[in-house]
């Protein structure tokens, strides 16, 4: 290891990369996991919540309260069968999401949290909701999505004026009390564009384009909409599948007709959900139509698009990563689309960018704005050849909470770890010979909150102080070679 180590600044991807975590479709699964899977931390993790407090089922989960209820649609409960919202009025931020936000955060991901609410709940809700969020960092929040669909128990509760007034009413009362907080807007875009370029219900959702600080659509290229109470077969109604050029060019024109009804300024284009269903393209299709829109994207070179949301890491369908084992729902059954996912996150365009800087001197203090502004430590290594053992082995003293990166692989050390092997990195990408890199490292929250003690710019930037750097062990060679 060389004496010197230099500062390191982390920023955007020329995509950003989101995944979701957990919904109607499945159980959260955790970040040591998923990290140890992909091999990367993402942009964000998406949650998926509803809040409907005004209801006598409320805060149970409604597929469990009503589990003997007769329904034949996934949304055909009282309110969305989402995980239930804890916080809010009376509410324990001890609890489900808070806990998963957490976790998140401590390895150096944002979160997307999305929530539907009832649009009837008094504004004193809307404001305990901003105040349980702002200390989570720059974190984004998806109000009530799909909002010109007639799924949702909310779009049944008002007209979809009332949707759109209450979007904007909930976005106003985030950026008053929880800054931190940037809103996502997700309606239908543009849907028949032989029929015009508006968008679906653009009269009563305009006012929220310059409302809100991301625009968004959910685009499936396939998808089994009729899930778990039918299944997909040829000739059926319950399904779907386009082209991927198709979905491409109309989240464009949703982008393009987003701008126009900002007054030709642009903000944040992302797709909140986007997957092809493999009940419907099967596991092989599936992957590489996910591959097809991506691959477009670099063609294109698509710098109005600012990031997608894979859903979702493991499903109890056929939209994951991995398929929920049937028996036992802690076991993933990964799916072909994994590996091609996690080639894709890995190229150029999805990785966030990074800027090594000059020497520094320890101690330091690292900044943690999010995944995509930090402020870290680069640490050169030289390898004769590719090693038989590289761990770090920190001091009983080292609290600290760190993100490492080396040979385009990432790795998490809570406060509690003494020792991080990162042989896993040299596993599918050995060294062919003598070779120079980095190690790189970062402070997100340990606690996965921002601290308001620590200054005017708490709730965007959390602050930690490196004093000593862990132990680096590297050998070329094995303990004991073959006799």
């Amino acid at each position: 290891m060389s004496e010197k180590i230099y500062g390191i600044h982390m920023g955007k991807a020329k995509c950003a990369v989101d995944l979701g975590d957990g919904s109607e479709r499945g159980e959260y699964v955790n970040q040591d996991y998923i990290l140890h899977t992909l091999g990367r931390p993402h942009r964000s993790i998406s949650l998926m919540y509803c809040y409907y407090p005004l209801d006598k089922e409320w805060p149970g989960r409604i597929s469990e309260v009503m589990k003997d209820a007769e329904v034949s649609f996934q949304w055909d409960y009282p309110y969305d069968d989402y995980f239930t919202y804890k916080g809010g009025i009376n509410g324990n931020t001890d609890d489900e999401p808070f806990t998963y936000m957490r976790d998140v955060r401590r390895h150096g991901q944002d979160v997307t949290l999305t929530l539907t609410v009832d649009p009837n709940v008094p504004d004193e809700h809307l404001v305990a909701i901003a105040k349980d969020l702002r200390t989570f960092g720059r974190m984004m929040l998806r109000i009530n999505h799909e909002a010109t669909g007639n799924w949702f128990s909310f779009t049944k509760r008002t007209d979809y004026q009332g949707v759109a007034d209450f979007f904007v009413k909930f976005s106003k009362i985030i950026h008053e009390y929880a800054p931190n907080v940037k809103t996502i807007i997700c309606i239908g875009g543009v849907e028949h564009p032989e029929k015009g370029e508006e968008m679906e219900k653009e009269k009563e959702f305009a006012q929220c384009i310059p409302e809100a600080d991301i625009w968004s659509v959910d685009k499936y290229m396939a998808l089994h909409w009729g899930w778990p109470y039918d299944v997909a077969e040829r000739g059926g109604n319950s399904h779907s599948r386009s082209k991927v050029r198709d979905i491409y060019e109309l989240t464009k024109l949703s982008f393009e007709r987003y701008k126009f009804l900002n007054g030709g300024t642009a903000k944040p284009m992302v797709m909140s959900e986007f997957n092809a269903d493999g009940d419907v393209t099967g596991a092989y299709d599936q992957a590489d139509m996910v591959k097809e829109f991506c691959d477009i994207l670099d063609e294109e070179n698509a710098d109005w698009f600012s990031g997608f949301t894979f859903y979702q890491f493991r499903d109890r369908g056929r939209l994951g990563l991995e398929i929920q084992d049937p028996n036992n729902p802690d076991v993933g059954i990964p799916q072909p689309v994994l590996k091609t996912y996690k080639e894709i996150i890995h190229s150029e365009r999805f990785l966030p960018e990074m800027k090594q800087g000059g020497e520094i001197e320890l101690p330091i203090k690292l900044r943690w704005g999010g995944a995509e502004d930090a402020d870290g430590i680069a640490i050169p290594l030289h390898f004769e050849k590719n090693p038989h053992f590289c761990e770090l082995y920190f001091d009983d003293d080292d609290d600290g909470n760190y993100m490492f990166e080396i040979n385009g692989k990432w790795f998490y050390r809570s406060p509690a770890a003494k020792c991080i092997d990162l042989m896993s990195a040299f596993y599918d990408a050995p060294l062919s010979g003598e070779c120079d890199m980095t190690l790189k490292m970062f402070a997100p929250p340990a606690s996965g909150e921002n601290d308001p003690s620590q200054g005017d710019d708490w709730a965007e930037n959390y602050y930690y102080t490196v004093k000593k750097l862990p132990r680096i062990r590297i050998f070329c060679e094995p303990i004991v070679t073959k006799s």
